[in-house]
């Protein structure tokens, strides 16, 4: 079967290996399909992949509030990470508590600038199915 709905976002990178690193660190993805100078990343929970293209073009990188968003599996999680991103220099935002249907929430920037969202509490599922 063809996959319907959304399938992935694309995202220009300078470097395919930094950027790799780094969406494994911060998001639990990992490669599922490459090829010179493309790969596609996924956590593996849906049908669903961040494509990553090596440029040497400009990169315009998604800034807040532009940014990609991830759920992960508690507090305790989303303080790990914004120590991590602290250590590495790349915390954008500091975890805050914005209460349903946003959760926990921090921003942390990937090597080219783009913003990722790591967040618990969140309630898409439930938006999206009507219950929110």
């Amino acid at each position: 079967m063809a996959d319907i709905g959304l399938t992935h976002v694309a995202l220009p990178v300078r470097s395919l290996a930094g950027s790799v690193a780094f969406y494994g660190r911060y998001a639990a993805m990992h490669v599922v399909h490459e090829r010179p100078g493309v790969a596609w990343v996924s956590d593996g929970t849906r049908p669903f992949a961040l494509v990553l293209i090596e440029t040497r073009g400009e990169i315009k990188p998604l800034l807040p509030m532009a940014h990609l968003g991830v759920g992960v599996r508690s507090r305790e999680e989303v303080d790990r990470l914004c120590t991590l991103a602290r250590d590495e220099r790349c915390l954008a935002r500091e975890p805050e508590d914005s209460g349903p249907p946003v959760g926990y929430w921090a921003l942390i920037r990937d090597p080219d600038g783009h913003t990722l969202e790591v967040a618990y509490g969140q309630e898409v599922r439930n938006a999206v199915e009507g219950m929110a």
